[in-house]
């Protein structure tokens, strides 16, 4: 069984870059910097793609791909989890 798609389309910049900062350059590569419009926080990858004439089908599978061969996913998140527990709790 294929494994799912770890970013889909209606996933905001805002999510797809704190839980994926590996991301970053595959947005570069589309031309995509939206990383310091306040828009972009809450707009969706779909969104952005479509203000800036990207395909959001091949955006989202390369956006897949990097995650899927980046050190972290590859050697394993849970390990670094273990190591730092708390690198992923809110503290507000």
């Amino acid at each position: 069984m294929a494994e799912a798609a770890k970013i889909t389309k209606d996933m905001t910049f805002g999510v797809v870059l704190k839980k994926y900062p590996i991301t970053v350059k595959t947005f570069f590569q589309y031309g995509m910097h939206c990383f310091g419009c306040h828009l972009a926080v809450d707009e969706t990858i779909e969104q952005g793609a479509a203000a800036h004439g990207v395909e959001i089908d091949k955006l989202v599978d390369d956006l897949n791909k990097a995650v899927a061969s980046s050190p972290e996913e590859t050697a394993g998140a849970s390990e670094k989890k273990k190591q730092n527990p708390d690198s992923g709790s809110c503290s507000l």
